[in-house]
């Protein structure tokens, strides 16, 4: 804030005295400027202090004179005597007075540099206490900056500098959080809510919060739509009577938005770009251990496919991470950001520990796809949040993974008080605690039939010393680890878990953005197939298709144009292709299959093929 009249006229060396305008001393002195000039107005800005001798100025020349400084905007007028002029013409008070303008009266002792020294002292003074207050809030930046919960404490504090609010925005421009340190947003109960209550994401769904921040959100979308789509990063300030915003991108990681009832100052704008430089780091730093744990968890999922449910659990345990132990749900996510939705379900994402914080979700990239694994009793709401970020395809549910050891032990001593060979826990005696459906003895959706030839070998049951949860240092208390028994692989799991992805995949084509597998038409008539012929008339009549070796999947180019009714511009909107190239994609699967696509017989029999 610039030096005030008052506080110069009160610099006791340079003798100032005012002779008008006591009232308005308070406004600000940008510079000081001397002039002899009749008319100086052509070059000043306004806000100055301008000095004069009056060497051209008479009694007659006060109201013009004044009146003109007026109009440009001047602080004052600082009136030096002793040489023009002994005293300061009477004329020139009335006239200042008259006008609102500080008039000051500068001794014979006391040269014009002097003054000028003074407010350039002053000025100096002002800018220093600037940066130094800038330096102070960069510093508490940083210190939130190195907290456990960084970007949120960041944002916090960010919020409470600028006297303001902010938010931290995903690249698809929803809020991951806001603060507020304004009295405009208050809660339902009328009380203001501190910045850790302003989450406007997972942990909170509703309530002033989220409200005023989601709506903050909509109005800036074109603004973030802009900045996604410029060639460079770039930010943005937009002003209002009422409010002034800053965005700024946080690399490709997502934005950042900031909005006060006052202008930015140069302070505040150095603080929202020290603010802008943590998030960045923040959200950038880590970067290749997230990709190498991504890695890690394809892993995982190609050893659950194989039926490897001990190494998987132990590989995710030495990432702190685990399986989750009860039924689950599959999902398979078509998301522009992996990364997002994995930090979303995982509780990893900025902010305060959402409702998903507690639930054991798996994720796993597979096949350009986004693989979640869920919990039954949580997949709903899994289901609801992989929506906001992309498609969401879902299987049935009731997906066993692994296989609880108390249920295989009771199982297994049930059996041999009957004298009975131990058989690994089929479908059906895994679904003894829910109703099966009514789709035949042997299948429960999700499972595979429970047949002989998916037995595990009688050591797999094994209950001596060896088992892993006999084992202290290896057990994960809680987790998978400490209900896998040490055992074969388990083709009945392997199994169950592919068909559950290959129907998440399936349900995938047709969502929009959710579809499930169990609302799919047709799923009746399908479940009284023979699972086993079934299937290898889908392998044989979609051979030619995947034996194919161009490089266009025609597989689910042809999924998609029979799950569009034949419709091109559907089915290539889906694909994100052109139309022309789906046409010449279904001839090429018409002249390999030598059928006519446009028969109605041959588009149910290849679509049934495509749901086995």
């Amino acid at each position: 804030m610039p030096p005030t009249l008052r506080r110069i006229t009160a610099i006791v060396p340079l003798h100032l005295e005012v002779l008008a305008g006591r009232d308005v001393l308070d406004r600000p002195v940008r510079w000081v400027a001397v002039s002899e000039l009749e008319d100086p107005t052509p070059f000043l800005e306004g806000g100055e202090l301008v000095l004069t001798t009056g060497m051209r100025l008479s009694g007659g020349d006060a109201v013009p004179y004044v009146s003109r400084l007026v109009a440009r905007g001047v602080t004052g007028l600082g009136f030096g005597v002793g040489l023009s002029h002994d005293a300061v013409p009477p004329a020139f008070a009335e006239a200042a007075e008259a006008a609102g303008l500080p008039l000051v009266e500068v001794p014979r002792a006391t040269p014009f540099i002097a003054i000028g020294k003074a407010v350039s002292d002053l000025l100096a003074g002002e800018q220093y206490e600037e940066i130094s207050r800038a330096f102070a809030a960069q510093g508490r930046l940083t210190r939130a900056a190195l907290q456990r919960e960084g970007p949120v404490a960041v944002v916090d504090r960010l919020a409470r500098e600028i006297g303001g609010w902010a938010l931290l925005l995903d690249p698809a421009g929803a809020v991951r959080h806001a603060a507020d340190a304004t009295d405009r947003h208050v809660g339902p109960d009328g009380k203001h809510a501190g910045p850790g209550d302003r989450r406007a994401g997972l942990g909170d769904r509703g309530g002033a919060a989220g409200d005023w921040a989601g709506e903050a959100a909509r109005s800036l979308a074109p603004e973030i739509a802009r900045l996604r789509s410029a060639p460079s990063l770039a930010s943005l300030a937009l002003s209002t009577p009422d409010e002034h915003v800053v965005v700024q991108p946080l690399g490709r990681r997502g934005f950042f938005a900031v909005g006060s009832p006052r202008p930015f100052s140069p302070v505040a704008h150095t603080v929202v770009n020290a603010a802008g430089s943590l998030l960045t780091l923040a959200l950038e730093q880590g970067r290749e251990q997230r990709s190498a744990a991504a890695r890690v968890r394809s892993a995982v999922l190609r050893l659950l496919l194989a039926g490897e449910a001990r190494a998987a659990a132990e590989t995710l345990a030495a990432l702190g991470l685990r399986l989750p132990g009860e039924p689950v749900t599959v999902l398979a996510c078509d998301t522009s950001d992996p990364e997002a939705l994995t930090e979303a379900l995982t509780g990893a994402a900025p902010g305060p520990r959402g409702s998903f914080a507690a639930v054991t979700t798996f994720t796993a990239s597979w096949e350009g796809l986004l693989v979640v694994l869920a919990p039954d009793a949580h997949a709903d709401e899994v289901v609801a949040l992989a929506a906001q970020h992309g498609r969401v395809g879902v299987s049935v549910p009731g997906v066993e993974i692994v296989r609880s050891e108390s249920r295989v032990d009771s199982r297994m001593d049930s059996r041999m008080d009957r004298g009975v060979e131990p058989a690994a826990a089929g479908p059906a005696d895994r679904g003894a605690s829910r109703p099966l459906p009514a789709t035949g003895p042997d299948r429960v959706p999700g499972c595979v039939p429970d047949r002989v030839s998916d037995r595990v070998p009688d050591r797999a049951f094994d209950r001596g010393p060896d088992r892993l949860s006999d084992r202290g240092p290896d057990r994960v208390p809680g987790g998978v680890l400490d209900r896998v028994p040490d055992r074969v692989p388990d083709k009945a799991l392997a199994a169950a878990l592919d068909r559950a992805l290959d129907q998440a995949r399936r349900a995938l084509v047709s969502a929009s953005p959710v579809a499930r597998f169990s609302e799919l038409a047709g799923r009746g008539l399908l479940s009284l197939l023979d699972p086993a012929a079934a299937a290898s008339f889908a392998a044989a009549i979609l051979a030619p298709l995947r034996e194919y070796g161009s490089r266009a999947d025609l597989v689910e180019s042809l999924r998609a144009y029979l799950a569009s009714n034949g419709h091109w511009d559907a089915a290539a909107q889906r694909l994100g292709v052109h139309r022309h190239t789906l046409r010449y994609r279904m001839k090429r699967v018409s002249e390999l299959l030598g059928r006519d696509l446009d028969d109605p017989a041959v588009r149910a029999e290849l679509w049934i093929a495509l749901c086995l």
